[in-house]
């Protein structure tokens, strides 16, 4: 969920860290976040305090020991920005048998994450508060998670920030390489432009094939936020796109 809808998936704006100069096609360097300003509260430090030595994971440039890292093992599915949590703890509820490594580096939502995790007894997710391409290139070798999760990464709406979108050719090609055989990539956007975009760069991608005729119906696992009901409340679409790898 994004920073204006919730997701946090995002792509950085800031040139020190590598954003292209206007008129330039793609950043030099994807990231996949925008700093965003926000407060901890007290229960959020407290779950930072209590829970984040057993759920958080550092960042280091190895690959990532995920049944060390769960202490089992078990399907691996990648979340890129979560917003403050909240359909990250419902599916990793309904999905016991999944574990769910989950990146965001915006503080308040990882702490309101942890806050969940305490509070719904959740065993099944690790957080790393880092920028997730880095995680991708450096943490996650070839073909060694079973899914991905991308939900409602900022869709820049105005046309000349197109540019700045997390889905783009160079980021599906990576985690394409790192989804499992029969793995798959599930996106979802409230903003149709961006679904155009997204079901064009991904039907571009030929280790992915598409399970629908275009967009697919909303899988059960992922539920309604409180934004999306809002914006379905006021008219607005959405739309969910799920590709397997071939």
């Amino acid at each position: 969920m994004a920073a204006t809808d919730t997701s946090g998936a995002e792509v950085s704006t800031q040139a020190p860290q590598g954003q292209a100069p206007e008129g330039v096609a793609y950043p030099k360097t994807i990231k996949s976040y925008v700093r965003r300003a926000g407060r901890t509260t007290t229960g959020q430090a407290k779950a930072f305090e209590e829970l984040g030595p057993r759920f958080l994971l550092q960042y280091r440039k190895a690959a990532l020991d995920a049944g060390a890292a769960f202490g089992r093992t078990a399907p691996l599915i990648l979340e890129i920005g979560f917003g403050m949590g909240e359909a990250t703890a419902h599916i990793a509820r309904v999905r016991p048998d999944d574990n769910f490594l989950c990146c965001e580096v915006h503080e308040p939502g990882v702490g309101a994450l942890l806050k969940r995790i305490g509070e719904q007894q959740i065993e099944n997710i690790r957080i790393l508060q880092h920028d997730a391409v880095e995680v991708i290139d450096n943490m996650l070798p070839e073909a060694s998670i079973d899914g991905v999760h991308i939900f409602f990464p900022d869709p820049w709406h105005k046309k000349k920030h197109n540019k700045r979108r997390l889905i783009q050719p160079p980021l599906i090609a990576k985690l394409a390489a790192r989804i499992k055989p029969g793995g798959y990539i599930h996106c979802a956007t409230d903003w149709e432009p961006y679904a155009v975009q997204m079901l064009e760069v991904l039907s571009a991608e030929p280790l992915l094939q598409n399970i629908a005729d275009g967009y697919a119906a909303k899988p059960d696992y992922r539920p309604l936020t409180k934004f999306e009901n809002r914006g379905l409340r006021l008219g607005h679409g959405v739309w969910d796109l799920v590709f397997r790898k071939k």
